[in-house]
């Protein structure tokens, strides 16, 4: 006994519309899939570009009134800016925040900062670095 198809013969009939529709969307994906990183590139490009002055913390060390914060600065030669550290206790509530400007013709920066604490601080985190 054999089973009745309900397909058509191979090429008799031309492309289903089942075929065409998948060919569509395989096309729009191709299409939204080029221009998504188009995008992503433009915004990295011109964040990497863009960005003219960054920092990292180190280390730092903590007292009961401040924190200590060793911070390495690269910036491009003639640039001035500043970066925004803040320190928080452990319950996470924000106890310093302090802008420390970098300015000169110097490209690297290794500098120690003092940040101001109205009580003792447990982090000491760089939340950017800016140019004017």
């Amino acid at each position: 006994m054999s089973t009745a198809t309900t397909r058509p013969p191979e090429g008799r009939y031309g492309r289903s519309t089942d075929e065409r529709a998948d060919r569509k969307l395989k096309i729009a994906a191709t299409v939204l899939g080029a221009v998504v990183l188009v995008v992503l590139g433009w915004f990295g490009y011109h964040y990497v570009v863009g960005n003219k002055i960054s920092a990292e913390i180190i280390t730092f060390k903590t007292y009961d009134d401040s924190v200590r914060v060793h911070l390495e600065v690269r910036k491009d030669s003639g640039t001035n800016g500043y970066c925004t550290v803040r320190s928080q206790a452990e319950n996470g509530a924000e106890v310093g925040r302090a802008d420390f400007r970098f300015d000169g013709a110097a490209t690297r920066i290794d500098r120690v900062v003092t940040l101001r604490t109205t009580s003792q601080g447990t982090t000491a985190e760089l939340l950017g670095c800016h140019t004017d």
